[in-house]
């Protein structure tokens, strides 16, 4: 089957989630607006989650897994993803299920006017010092990037491929996801979708991923944009008349 659209789901220890994560996207596979399937990258997980990843893809034409031989981290998940993708459209969501997938349909319903469209949180189900770091944290990428997003940490976002597989790799890449599809002159918009409270399992990310990882991989950020290369080909001697 050809599908239109993939979800990237990165998972790392989520094995209390996974059985959540199946139920909740067939779900979604019902009501999707375009033909969707579904890509776990299993970033290295020392529990039961590949066991119960390859069961959920046995029983599930749909789902598909790749396995890293060793945790790599959540940005090089999303890559690899990226980068295994065919269909027109990739998006992801974590397995934590903070977002809800039924909101991939909002997103999508503007993806033909931007290259990129991401979530915002809104009335975020989070600890208090988790709210403020991220919120602290925002503020500073959009200091560096002129992004104008509010919210790029949200797992909750519709790409296209194109565009994704374009995007260089660095650790911290997913904070910068709009950022690099604007050196691409790509266009991109936030829309406010659903937030919950984590229900099973540990958030991998402390104070220093959200607050000094970010303030640093801004300073990447600006050396990447002054050695963009960017380039659109006019003519080509293999192009059929």
């Amino acid at each position: 089957m050809t599908y239109q659209f993939t979800i990237i789901v990165p998972v790392y220890n989520e094995e209390e989630n996974l059985e959540r994560v199946e139920s909740e996207l067939l779900k979604y596979l019902k009501i999707a607006t375009v033909t969707t399937s579904i890509l776990f990258v299993n970033d290295g997980s020392s529990d039961n989650s590949q066991v119960l990843i390859e069961a959920i893809c046995e029983r599930n034409d749909a789902f598909e897994y790749i396995l890293f031989k060793e945790n790599r981290g959540l940005s090089a998940a999303i890559k690899a993803g990226f980068d295994h993708v065919d269909s027109e459209l990739v998006g992801y969501i974590d397995s934590d299920l903070q977002t809800a997938p039924e909101d991939f349909n909002i997103l999508l319903e503007h993806i033909n006017s931007y290259e990129l469209v991401t979530g915002v949180r809104s009335n975020r189900k989070d600890s208090f010092v988790k709210n403020m770091s991220s919120k602290i944290a925002n503020g500073i990428r959009r200091a560096f990037t002129h992004d104008g997003m509010d919210d790029t940490g949200c797992p909750l976002k519709v790409i296209r491929s194109d565009y994704a597989k374009r995007i260089p790799m660095f650790r911290g890449l997913h904070r910068f996801l709009p950022a690099m599809i604007m050196l691409q002159h790509g266009r991109v918009t936030q829309i406010t979708v659903q937030h919950f409270p984590r229900m099973a399992g540990t958030a991998k990310f402390g104070v220093w991923n959200r607050l000094l990882g970010p303030l640093m991989d801004c300073f990447a950020y600006l050396w990447m944009k002054k050695k963009y290369i960017n380039y659109e080909v006019a003519k080509s001697s293999n192009q059929k008349l």
